[in-house]
């Protein structure tokens, strides 16, 4: 093989690797176990079943990129963003509503915490995750949850 050809697939492999960074199963699942960490409660655990509904769901999206729920039987987080937005970006912007969540009440402020609750739901067990790009260049995340998560007045943890 051509030296030429060498560098070109060593190219090729090298961006794939910054395509999926932060964005592999373990980066989405690290970063909600680091949130659910710090708020004391057991880890999630990945869910191939919550990742082949996950990427079927957004890739239902890819032409029109409509961000919009799937209203399906698992609890949902979604995040679009322009160009590149990784798993982990996806699952900080979810967390970072936590100053919006009044846990001693079992409150969100103007219900700007929800995604975070989700993220931290102590009797969800394992989440699933899927992204692709759409057809407008906007990126489409979903992390998909088992058991649901946000029931009407019970906390978070």
């Amino acid at each position: 093989m051509k030296t030429s050809n060498l560098v070109f697939i060593f190219t090729i492999i090298s961006m794939c690797s910054i395509c999926f960074a932060q964005s592999s199963p373990k980066d989405f699942l690290d970063a909600h176990n680091e949130a659910r960490k710090e708020v004391g409660v057991k880890p999630l655990k990945w869910n191939e079943t919550l990742v082949d509904y996950a990427q079927k769901y957004v890739d239902s999206k890819k032409k029109t990129c409509e961000f919009e729920h799937s209203y399906g039987p698992y609890g949902e987080n979604l995040a679009q963003g322009y160009e590149e937005l990784t798993g982990v970006d996806s699952v900080k912007m979810w967390v970072s509503e936590k100053p919006y969540y009044d846990h001693k009440n079992n409150k969100c402020v103007n219900d700007e915490c929800l995604h975070y609750t989700q993220v931290v739901w102590n009797s969800t067990e394992s989440v699933g995750c899927a992204r692709t790009k759409c057809d407008n260049n906007w990126m489409f995340v979903i992390c998909s949850y088992y058991p649901v998560g946000n029931i009407v007045g019970i906390p978070a943890y």
